[in-house]
């Protein structure tokens, strides 16, 4: 039961301000799903590897960008384009990644 303080808001109990910290900076999906996208986008960010895919499970995918890579390499103007979109997409199919975990 939960005591009601003079301003009638409900006091707030060590134990509970933490958990409630927690839920908030991690938006309910825990350490792991909060982080998952960072760490997919810091992979990515890695020239040449597209290790962000690999991290993602989309072996194909970085295997096909890995091949696109080498003509792209000559042009530079159109490499870097491909390299942005690859941080981009890591990090959005790690977000897929963990809201579809938590939604099954």
């Amino acid at each position: 039961m939960k005591r009601m303080t003079p301003s009638g808001q409900s006091e707030l109990k060590p134990l509970n301000l933490v958990t409630e910290i927690w839920r908030e900076i991690f938006l309910g999906v825990g350490m792991w799903g909060a982080l998952r996208p960072i760490l997919a986008a810091l992979l990515a960010a890695i020239p040449g590897f597209f290790l962000g895919q690999h991290f993602n499970r989309k072996h194909r995918r970085a295997f096909d960008w890995t091949l696109l890579q080498i003509p792209l390499a000559l042009t530079i103007v159109l490499y870097i384009p491909l390299w942005l979109w690859s941080i981009y997409d890591a990090w959005r199919d790690a977000t897929i990644i963990v809201s579809n975990s938590k939604t099954n």
